[in-house]
């Protein structure tokens, strides 16, 4: 393993400090200051208004600290054009949008926004990875199931080559078939292509199911992270409170 590879695996794949973000002088983050691990499925859950989606959103630019910064595999986000952020942290949405058109079509529109074309060889590549045979290529988007289509998202995303996989509550809406057809689909990447993935989810069963890592933030404040093990039980009380289901 040379040094380059060496310093990627034991430097965080994204990193906070003292980040801050407000809207109208309404604080939706407080102080967030912690770090992704490499390599890891790190779960980020905590009950409904705790700046989660916030906090992804700013791991690839769609938002911009008030105060603070934050580093993605070791370099200032600032420092980076939103292309190579964006190529660097992909993210996956709960109901991530499908152009009206093929899947390939939605597949080449990242590439096609860098005026680069998708081969029908590369295509059924990424389509493979994912779980989706060949003759989805053809298929219209928007009459694929729920499941397919999060596939057809985080196939796109698996196209930048990114290392860094945001996803947003991506199987809250799925069948319970379909969901794990998705988690299947998570771990084998995550083993076979060492992706870093950063998981929002309100689901405590699947963020131990899943997790190797955790955050948990309540009321935009980072309030405890470490080992999966500390969503079994807290000596914090809010924490413990959320973990016990008496506030979602």
């Amino acid at each position: 393993m040379d040094s380059e590879q060496n310093k990627s695996l034991y430097e965080p794949a994204i990193h906070f400090q003292n980040v801050s973000f407000e809207i109208a002088g309404n604080k939706i983050l407080e102080n967030i200051t912690g770090s992704f691990p490499t390599g890891q499925i790190t779960v980020l859950v905590g009950p409904s208004g705790a700046g989660k989606t916030t906090l992804l959103k700013m791991c690839n630019g769609l938002l911009s600290p008030t105060s603070g910064d934050i580093t993605v595999q070791g370099r200032a986000i600032h420092d980076m054009s939103p292309i190579d952020l964006r190529r660097k942290a992909g993210m996956v949405l709960q109901n991530s949008p499908m152009i009206a058109g093929s899947v390939y079509d939605n597949l080449a529109l990242p590439l096609r926004l860098q005026d680069k074309k998708l081969s029908k060889e590369k295509a059924l590549d990424i389509l493979d990875q994912v779980g989706l045979e060949a003759e989805y290529l053809e298929r219209d988007s928007q009459n694929l199931s729920g499941g397919q289509q999060q596939k057809v998202s985080i196939a796109r995303t698996l196209l930048n080559e990114s290392k860094i996989l945001l996803m947003d509550e991506i199987t809250s809406s799925l069948d319970p078939s379909s969901l794990n057809e998705v988690e299947d689909l998570i771990r084998d990447l995550h083993e076979k292509h060492e992706i870093t993935v950063i998981w929002i989810t309100h689901n405590l069963e699947q963020a131990k199911r899943m997790g190797q890592y955790a955050w948990i933030m309540v009321d935009g404040k980072l309030v405890d992270a470490g080992e999966i093990s500390v969503l079994d039980d807290s000596d914090i009380p809010s924490v413990n409170r959320f973990l016990k289901g008496e506030f979602t």
